[in-house]
């Protein structure tokens, strides 16, 4: 093994790139603070590069590859994820699972969509990070953090019921697709019958 490599610990959360719509180098720098691995979606490779960072997985089609071969020697030592438009999230992920990761950072991936990672819950810790939101699951259905007065957001079922409890009282709630509920300084905590996400703004 050669002396400028190193090995990356698997502790820090990978960073999976999806969608650079609306997203700046800023908002994901703080991310890379650890040297996390970086999976990028093919369609957001030009704009991650340009940026400066350091990919080590790149989901991809097929044809993609065959039209990029440069890039496994100019980005050594990268490595080419065979995959499709219709899946490329999921083999991602599961790509991170078996390579014993903990948790991602899913980057330009859309909150509306978070059922489709119930299963994926189960074993990574996952947040979402999307037009200047931050998402993250709450698994146990009970939830304590300390906020500065701020709005947040509570995704979930619809029509599942939620307490909240804070220095404004206890509310309960049904949540419809996407609750966002103003939370004074302090501690807030939240109960519901089944998982849900968080949303603080970033």
């Amino acid at each position: 093994m050669s002396s400028h490599h190193f090995v990356k610990e698997q502790q820090e959360p990978a960073v999976f790139i999806l969608n650079t719509e609306e997203l700046n180098f800023e908002s994901v720098s703080p991310l890379l603070e650890w040297v996390p691995t970086v999976l990028v979606w093919q369609e957001c490779l030009d704009q991650v590069l340009s940026w400066g960072i350091k990919v080590d997985v790149i989901l991809a089609e097929e044809a993609f590859q065959r039209a990029n071969l440069h890039l496994l020697e100019e980005q050594y030592p990268v490595k080419f994820l065979t995959t499709y438009k219709t899946n490329f999230l999921h083999e991602g992920l599961h790509y991170l699972q078996a390579s014993q990761h903990k948790g991602a950072h899913l980057v330009g991936y859309s909150h509306q969509n978070w059922e489709s990672l119930a299963s994926e819950t189960e074993f990574l810790d996952l947040t979402i990070l999307d037009a200047g939101w931050k998402y993250y699951p709450v698994k146990s259905k009970e939830f304590k953090k300390w906020f500065v007065a701020s709005t947040i957001r509570i995704l979930g079922k619809e029509g599942m019921p939620v307490e909240l409890s804070n220095d404004d009282g206890k509310l309960f709630l049904p949540l419809f697709y996407l609750t966002q509920v103003e939370v004074p300084e302090g501690i807030s905590e939240i109960k519901g019958a089944e998982l849900f996400w968080v949303g603080e703004e970033v």
